[in-house]
């Protein structure tokens, strides 16, 4: 388990983040044998469930004033808008594409664009980090406000009460404005108090944003799996996660901005001042300003500070020295308010009708890659169905050893079974890389070291002509409870690419083919895991762990029924 350091955003440890997604928004593991904070804290469980108990449903500070703000409505007065407008007279219909699988490059293309930024910045994630990684991305987005550019960050409110007092700073800057995703109303840093206000308001904060944004002047974007913090962008050491950002630019931007403009005006995205009885005082700023200032020049030697001060990768594909791909695409997203959508009482968008459409439709091949696969019933009866019409499909997860959330290991292990035994080719990625260079080098962790690593990336490659990459995983959270955001994209060219890397993942050396085999003491068939080690094909009759008790763990909270928070 790899943890982040304590900060401004987020510094849970990466199982914990998913496991507060599913539960109160916040764990925390800290013991404090002190009478009087335990004290305390029976205190506010009981005040706040005399508080809270008339309050659910409500969502804090949606009565709040809320200035109206839309994205950059002539991208094309800036250097990237001008580049990308010109390039699309070219490309009718088209946008500009390029798949960034290394991590490193995620970051330095993020601090990249902002230090391009003229005019507007917007982010939308579900979670963003204060390690190392996001002080420099903090910082940078703190100068580029100083010299005028608007920023405005949307963050889903899950994973940020530790670190609620420096949100409130940056709100402090003229020019950035930060929203809450279906915020908490209770505001502090004792967690147990998130626990109860989430036992007496489940059904409202059950559900969280899943969306990954990254827009700069309207005019280019990145979009994919990738949160914000170092383990996304494989620089943390200890843990990576393999993962794809798309590099996009040309008319798509547009659609993007406006599904963050949708989010972003919506009630349930609520200004983080309003949480907090107004803006901090500017002189709190410049002190937070002073600590990144220092963390800058603290890390001005790392490699990938380094390698963002190279320039590229973001103006390789400006100048076109990087080759971009143009293609026809789309933007997939659920709307704010899905679970409305889903009970009928609202119309608007579900992302997972338009991907279970574009499964449904393919003829020989479906690729998938989910972090974490659940897929219930729904997601059975597609898998299924592709296969009686000889459709091949193939799926990379993560396996025990690498899956960083045991309770939706648990939940996938009753699914395996079914699977298999319908024809699907199961992959499940090994927690360290026999071949981490890959066939060809197409794996691509952007790091030196070669530590824990765990699949991070939503991908689906229909019939080798279609991608779609986004946030999505193919589990029952994402399809209903998580809101979530993806680029359908019509390029053999890019499916190509991300074909490559599965069979480069998906090789002995780096992953576990499951497969049913004839059971020589019964008539019955049973699964085993076929892997290389020491260059040699081996079988495992029990399914690989990283130890006695972690097997027994996901074992026993398989008895769980948790398949719908999964």
């Amino acid at each position: 388990m790899a943890t982040a350091p304590d900060g401004l955003w987020s510094g849970r440890a990466v199982t914990e983040m998913r496991l507060t997604r599913n539960a109160s928004g916040v764990v925390d593991r800290s013991r404090r044998s002190e009478r009087s904070v335990c004290a305390s804290r029976v205190s506010l469980i009981a005040l706040s469930a005399l508080l809270l108990g008339g309050c659910a449903g409500l969502i804090p500070g949606s009565d709040y004033p809320r200035p109206e703000s839309t994205s950059l409505a002539n991208p094309e007065t800036t250097k990237a808008g001008q580049t990308f407008a010109a390039a699309a007279l070219a490309h009718p219909g088209k946008s500009a594409f390029r798949l960034l699988p290394a991590g490193l490059d995620g970051f330095a293309t993020r601090m990249q664009m902002i230090e391009s930024a003229e005019r507007t910045i917007d982010l939308q994630y579900y979670i963003i980090q204060i390690d190392d990684s996001g002080r420099l991305l903090t910082e940078a987005l703190v100068r580029a406000a100083d010299r005028g550019v608007r920023v405005r960050i949307l963050l889903d409110d899950s994973t940020t009460s530790q670190r609620e007092a420096a949100i409130h700073v940056l709100a402090a800057h003229p020019q950035i404005q930060i929203r809450l995703f279906n915020p908490f109303f209770f505001r502090g840093q004792i967690p147990v108090s998130r626990h109860v206000e989430f036992i007496l308001n489940t059904t409202r904060l059950d559900y969280r944003m899943h969306n990954k944004l990254f827009v700069v002047d309207n005019s280019i974007a990145l979009a994919g799996g990738r949160n914000i913090g170092s383990e996304y962008f494989q620089v943390g050491g200890d843990f990576e996660f393999g993962d794809y950002d798309i590099f996009t630019g040309g008319p798509i931007v547009r659609k993007l901005s406006e599904q963050f403009d949708t989010y972003w005006k919506n009630p349930i995205s609520v200004p983080v001042e309003a949480l907090h009885g107004g803006k901090p005082a500017s002189a709190t700023l410049d002190d937070f300003r002073k600590e990144l200032g220092n963390d800058r020049k603290r890390l001005a030697d790392a490699d990938y500070v380094r390698r963002q001060a190279s320039g590229e990768p973001l103006a390789g594909m400006l100048t076109g020295r990087l080759p971009l791909v143009w293609a026809e695409a789309a933007v997939i997203f659920d709307s704010p308010e899905k679970a409305k959508v889903e009970k009928g009482e609202m119309v608007g968008r579900l992302m997972h009708r338009s991907l279970a459409k574009a499964a449904s439709s393919a003829r020989s091949e479906l690729l998938m890659v989910s972090p974490y696969l659940v897929p219930g019933k729904e997601g059975m009866t597609l898998l299924k169905g592709l296969r009686e019409q000889n459709v091949r499909v193939r799926i990379l997860t993560n396996s025990m050893q690498s899956n960083d959330v045991p309770f939706a290991h648990s939940a996938y292990m009753r699914y395996r079974d079914d699977l298999v035994a319908s024809g699907v080719e199961l992959f499940e990625v090994r927690s360290f890389l026999g071949e981490p260079a890959g066939s060809g080098g197409k794996i691509q962790t952007g790091s030196s070291t070669s530590g824990h690593f765990a699949l991070h990336a939503k991908v689906f490659v229909f019939d080798r002509e279609r991608v779609f990459i986004g946030s999505m995983n193919f589990d029952q959270r994402s399809l209903h409870l998580n809101t979530e955001l993806g680029l359908m994209i019509e390029s053999p060219e890019l499916a190509r690419q991300v074909a490559a890397r599965f069979e480069a993942i998906a090789q002995p050396a780096n992953s576990y083919q499951i497969v049913n085999r004839p059971d020589n003491t019964s008539a019955t068939r049973r699964l085993v895991w076929r892997t290389e080690e020491n260059k040699k094909m081996v079988e495992f009759e029990q399914e690989p762990a990283e130890s006695v008790c972690q097997r027994m763990r996901v074992n026993i909270y398989s008895w769980l029924p948790l398949d719908s928070e999964l």
